[in-house]
């Protein structure tokens, strides 16, 4: 299991945000190249990183942030938020983007997405976002009646190289990862799943590491490591000795 720790983007800064919600966001950082480059000496193997900014505008906005991130670690970067079309993907692709993963083009679009998965295969992934099990999009200010489950099999075979399913409900509040729902997405796609949303404490970790979540790929960390709930060291070892 890959665990990947998050840089969440508001006005160049590192934030999280409670439930997804724009005006509850934490600054936890204001060097967001500073902040990658800790967690790449902590010993974490990938980068999570999402221009919240970009996700409701429909376009990127931090460039320049997400530019210094990409030249100060060596680790690969996945790269959400604000990419919608072919272009955009490209673009990122070439800047030294490991990965793009596509949310609300995704929903709306996803003969886009097959295509991008021919142009780029294994550097595409989905993000599922779901409040209340319906698909959120456009920075998750907008839920539409597509049942995540239902999504995850219209994505499950074109070739994304991941599928990132976050349950906003439970996402900045140490709720814990959403296993039941987590592992329906897993069972839907051939895809590996990465689990975000509630990540809260060792115990998590330890849940993930059991034979039913054998399935998936990983898991997104963003508060808890921030605030000092989740001890990079310990959880990392952890995952190391179950492999």
């Amino acid at each position: 299991m890959i665990l990947y720790p998050a840089i969440d983007l508001k006005d160049g800064r590192c934030v999280r945000l409670k439930r997804g919600n724009m005006s509850e966001a934490t600054v936890f950082s204001h060097d967001a190249a500073a902040q990658a480059r800790s967690f790449e000496e902590q010993g974490f193997r990938w980068l999570h990183v999402v221009d919240l900014d970009g996700a409701f505008a429909g376009r990127p906005v931090n460039q320049k942030v997400i530019e210094s991130i990409l030249k100060t670690v060596r680790i690969p970067v996945q790269l959400g938020g604000g990419i919608r079309d072919l272009a955009g993907i490209e673009t990122w692709l070439a800047d030294g983007v490991a990965r793009v993963v596509l949310g609300t083009v995704a929903a709306r679009n996803p003969d886009l997405v097959r295509r991008a998965c021919r142009l780029f295969p294994g550097r595409v992934a989905v993000a599922i976002d779901a409040r209340s099990g319906k698909v959120a999009v456009e920075g998750w200010a907008e839920t539409m009646e597509l049942n995540a489950v239902e999504l995850a099999q219209r994505l499950g075979d074109i070739g994304v190289a991941a599928v990132i399913f976050t349950d906003i409900d439970r996402d900045g509040i140490f709720a814990g990862i959403n296993i039941e729902s987590t592992l329906k997405i897993a069972q839907a796609v051939a895809a590996p799943v990465i689990a975000s949303g509630g990540l809260a404490s060792l115990a998590d970790i330890a849940r993930l590491l059991k034979p039913d979540c054998a399935v998936l790929h990983g898991a997104i960390v963003g508060r808890a490591l921030y605030d000092g709930r989740l001890d990079a060291r310990i959880a990392l070892k952890l995952i190391a000795e179950a492999a």
